[in-house]
């Protein structure tokens, strides 16, 4: 199979794997900071697992490890992660007819997935490049978040890495590409704002979630519009 799709004109082989690799390394880090922060080296292997969506599992390991409850987090991680839904009804052609597949083909949905298949210019193409490039993500992106664990469970002074400072930087290295639309920008700037007035007075992790509160109702505005 690999050597027919490494042929396929339509399905970018060398691009997917460049892009992986390098959300191995982003994993790689969620797990580092992860055990480094104090959290149980299997939680961020679950959640690759289990929820396979990297901004969201940041959100939910940053809220966790700055004391906030698991319900904030939980709450955090699926409001983020509702963004993911317009994309899973994009590739819904692209999964079959199989029950079993399109549930898996839906929780594989990745921004990067989605924009590799999109970029195909056959039906066919894109069906083979969206299995494709899910597959190898899921992979690296798991071993990567091992490995990570792995690494953050011998640090013994997880400040003197930085890792306080890693995981926002992170995060703000996956959103940056959705900052070049004007609302967005808007929405995450009223975000940070509402944020860092809710810490003075909200229990630690939660205001993430009221700050999504003011979020998301711009985004869904903005969506409306759009349609």
């Amino acid at each position: 199979m690999m050597r027919t799709i490494r042929h396929d004109p339509d399905v970018a082989v060398r691009d997917i794997l460049v892009v992986c690799l390098a959300d191995a390394l982003v994993g790689a880090s969620l797990g580092a900071i992860a055990v480094a922060s104090g959290l149980p080296w299997w939680l961020p292997v679950l959640l690759s697992v289990v929820v396979f969506a990297g901004a969201s599992q940041f959100v939910f390991v940053g809220v966790l490890a700055s004391g906030g409850t698991v319900l904030a987090a939980a709450l955090g991680a699926l409001l983020i992660n509702g963004r993911l839904t317009p994309l899973a009804f994009s590739v819904a052609p692209l999964l079959g007819d199989k029950a079993a597949t399109r549930l898996l083909g839906a929780h594989l949905v990745t921004d990067e997935s989605v924009a590799f298949a999109t970029a195909a210019t056959t039906t066919a193409g894109r069906r083979r490049t969206y299995w494709f490039s899910s597959i190898v993500l899921f992979v690296l992106w798991n071993l990567g978040v091992l490995v990570g664990t792995a690494v953050g469970s011998v640090v013994a002074d997880s400040d003197a890495l930085g890792l306080d400072a890693a995981f926002p930087a992170v995060v703000l290295a996956l959103v940056m590409p959705a900052l070049r639309d004007r609302i967005t920008r808007r929405a995450a700037l009223a975000g940070a704002v509402v944020a860092l007035l809710a810490n003075t007075v909200v229990p630690a992790g939660v205001s993430v979630v009221v700050a999504l509160a003011v979020v998301v109702p711009i985004v869904l505005r903005r969506e409306r519009s759009a349609s």
